[in-house]
């Protein structure tokens, strides 16, 4: 993974099978699946991996109880099948988790039993856990901080939970196991087509340097998620937009506000949708909203009546009930939608992922969520396959290993989510000094981001390759001074970058802060 050496191959003229634009949770599934078929694949990112969308999910693998209750039936059975090929595949990343429904009365207990029985049977072998009704008492056991008023009992089912921007980073260094090649900050311009009409060049920019490149390339992929109707618009100027987007937004609590391992799962809500309280890295994220927004951003910022609402309805129901100065971090994200024929609520739009081919052969994938990033990629590889009559090759995805899952640690060891890299983090020479007790960051994870993943600004290290931004947005305005000397050394950079690095990161994170 060595970028110097990656922009000296691309600039060389060679030509290559499979161009994936975007380095998000789809991006990131379809380069994988070119890349283990065989073809000779670049993916490019304008930003950073899973900068935007890809990093700010609810943390949840999940066949989706919502989806279910619209009748969205083919959906939840395609993301449970998903959902249990990652807990295999990306073992140091994914685990079990159990969630518990309260039920104020005794038709709602009943009533999400029986849904969620269902639930699992669509599961299959790749259930995670039986779902079971219990008692009041054992719900406030296992929910401690769960206001006891009106109380009648809980459901306990199980979902995944995993962790979006390292998986997003461990499918990266795969993908360069497998023989592929991916870049960050490497933004498409412009597209070229042959006297055919057919799509032959990309023009890109490295965002760093300035530097341009025109790559030669037989088929492209459009992944960009939200921003998939730019990479359309440069095919056709003409084209209608494809996507709707809509925004979630999460706050961070400390984990007094719900002790214990239990996630807990609010089925109804005032905006139509369910709300989680998860358990997360030693703090609890709750969320999410369901905004319709119709400006794109990769820094999306949390509105008020976001913030409120989750704060009114997490205090319905906690009985440490939250208020602003309780919340850690705070962050959006946009949801990028399939746009329907008719206008719908966001909410109601289906989150199956759509694949479009234009006159051109450009491939574009809209819609899905990171429980299917791996069914994306196999299905938008199949599609450019046909669009490119190539002859078809298997998936060698299904059962494929994600970089790091060779080894499971506990989560007492706070580089547990680094799995097999763990040992090699803790060896690096002088890293053991203390950034962050309180997020158990040391100075050796500022140097392997730089070394092995790809990390090229303080941002990129406190917000993907460890999550202290999304954890304790003020700790990790503490320690940027000190990751950007470490990166300075790393990197060879001078104190105006040091500077200019901390002044930038201190901008993003008061987005994540409520004032």
């Amino acid at each position: 993974m060595n970028r110097l050496e990656q922009l000296n191959a691309i600039g060389n003229g060679e030509e290559w099978d499979v161009l994936v634009i975007g380095g998000g949770a789809t991006g990131l599934g379809a380069a994988l699946e070119a890349t283990t078929r065989g073809y000779k694949t670049l993916l490019l990112e304008q930003a950073d991996f899973a900068k935007s969308t890809s990093s700010k999910a609810t943390k949840l693998l999940h066949g989706g109880v919502r989806y279910l209750a619209q009748g969205d039936v083919a959906l939840v059975r395609e993301a449970s099948i998903e959902r249990g090929l990652l807990l295999k595949n990306a073992q140091h990343l994914a685990k079990n988790l159990s969630f518990i429904i309260p039920a104020y009365s005794w038709w709602e207990g009943i009533y999400y039993t029986i849904g969620l029985k269902l639930y699992d049977w669509m599961a299959g072998r790749l259930s995670l856990g039986r779902s079971v009704h219990i008692s009041r008492r054992e719900t406030l056991e296992r929910l401690p901080g769960l206001k006891p008023a009106h109380l009648s009992a809980g459901i306990l089912y199980h979902d995944g939970q995993f962790d979006d921007a390292r998986l997003a980073i461990n499918l990266v260094q795969t993908i360069y196991e497998q023989g592929g090649v991916a870049l960050n900050y490497m933004r498409v311009k412009g597209l070229e087509k042959n006297g055919h009409g057919e799509l032959s060049y990309v023009t890109v920019e490295d965002t760093e340097t300035g530097q341009p490149y025109r790559i030669k390339t037989k088929g492209i992929i459009n992944a960009t998620g939200v921003f998939v109707d730019d990479i359309l618009e440069m095919d056709d100027p003409g084209i209608k937009r494809k996507i709707v987007a809509s925004q979630g937004v999460h706050l961070v609590l400390d984990p007094e506000f719900l002790p214990g391992s239990n996630a807990l799962m609010i089925p109804k809500t005032s905006d139509g949708r369910v709300l989680f309280a998860v358990p997360w890295h030693n703090k609890v994220v709750v969320g999410t909203t369901d905004n319709p927004v119709n400006e794109i951003s990769l820094d999306p910022v949390a509105m008020e009546k976001e913030i409120n609402f989750i704060l009114q309805t997490a205090g319905q129901y906690l009985a440490k009930v939250p208020t602003r100065a309780d919340v850690r971090s705070v962050w959006a994200g946009l949801r990028p939608l399939a746009k329907p024929e008719k206008s719908e609520k966001t909410k109601e739009i289906s989150r199956n992922h759509k694949i479009m081919v234009s006159a051109s052969g450009l491939v574009t994938i809209l819609g899905g969520k990171w429980t299917t990033y791996r069914k994306m990629g196999e299905d938008v590889v199949d599609r450019l396959e046909k669009v490119k009559q190539w002859p078809h090759v298997a998936s060698a995805t299904r059962q494929l290993p994600i970089h790091g899952s060779a080894q499971k640690l506990g989560e007492e060891d706070p580089l547990y989510y680094y799995g097999a890299d763990a040992a090699a983090v803790k060896s690096v020479p002088g890293g053991e000094a203390v950034l962050s007790a309180g997020l158990g960051i040391i100075k050796a994870q500022v140097t392997w981001a730089v070394q092995k993943e790809m990390a090229h600004t303080v941002e990129d290290v406190l917000a993907r390759r460890t999550r202290a931004l999304f954890l304790d947005a003020e700790e990790a305005v503490r320690i940027a001074p000190q990751v950007a000397e470490i990166m300075a050394a790393e990197l060879g950079k001078n104190g105006t970058w040091k500077e200019q690095q901390v002044r930038s990161f201190e901008a993003l994170a008061r987005t994540y802060q409520l004032q």
